[in-house]
């Protein structure tokens, strides 16, 4: 586990947090566009128990590691898929980076998220300290640009912790399948 970080080179790691309730097609091509554009040497999804701002998961834990390992399938050299909800403190995004840079201090962190997380970036556990230990790279997603572009977080921050990238969208979502 993790021993893919502990290499003594300097890496490219990012990190796609979420519940992955159900993973999908939308999450794996915002995995490739963030490998292809910042030329990242891994992507780690990491499986949450629950986030936060949602209702609990209909799908518990372990099937949603199984389905997002499936996801990964053919991209595992570079995808990776970790649950690393250990103990309470490891549930923030800021102590799982800084967990994670323990492994090799030559690694740069990319905190990547969709727009839609973007919007709500303020109200995450020391969301400004985030910045300092790594980059925020968003992807723009159907219906959310003006609010992602236009958030607290967008405004309040320094231009250069955070990157927006408007790409071709795939108009998927977890919450959307769930529903069928």
């Amino acid at each position: 586990m993790l021993n893919y970080l502990k290499k003594n080179k300097s890496l490219k790691v990012g990190i796609l947090g979420g519940s992955f309730d159900p993973p999908h097609k939308g999450h794996l091509h915002i995995a490739k566009l963030a490998i292809k554009r910042l030329e990242l040497d891994y992507l780690i999804f990491v499986v949450t128990k629950k986030n936060p701002f949602k209702k609990k998961p209909a799908i518990n834990v372990k099937n949603r590691i199984k389905l997002t390992k499936q996801l990964v399938g053919k991209f595992k050299k570079k995808m990776k898929v970790e649950f690393l909800e250990t103990n309470n403190k490891n549930k923030y995004s800021y102590y799982l980076i800084k967990n994670l840079s323990k492994f090799n201090i030559k690694t740069s962190f990319y905190l990547i998220m969709g727009a839609d997380c973007f919007i709500k970036f303020n109200k995450w556990y020391k969301w400004k300290k985030i910045t300092e230990i790594s980059k925020i790279v968003i992807f723009d997603r159907a219906g959310f640009t003006h609010g992602a572009l236009n958030c607290i977080a967008a405004k309040k921050l320094n231009k250069n912790v955070w990157k927006f990238y408007s790409e071709k969208k795939i108009n998927i979502s977890s919450s959307k399948l769930r529903k069928i």
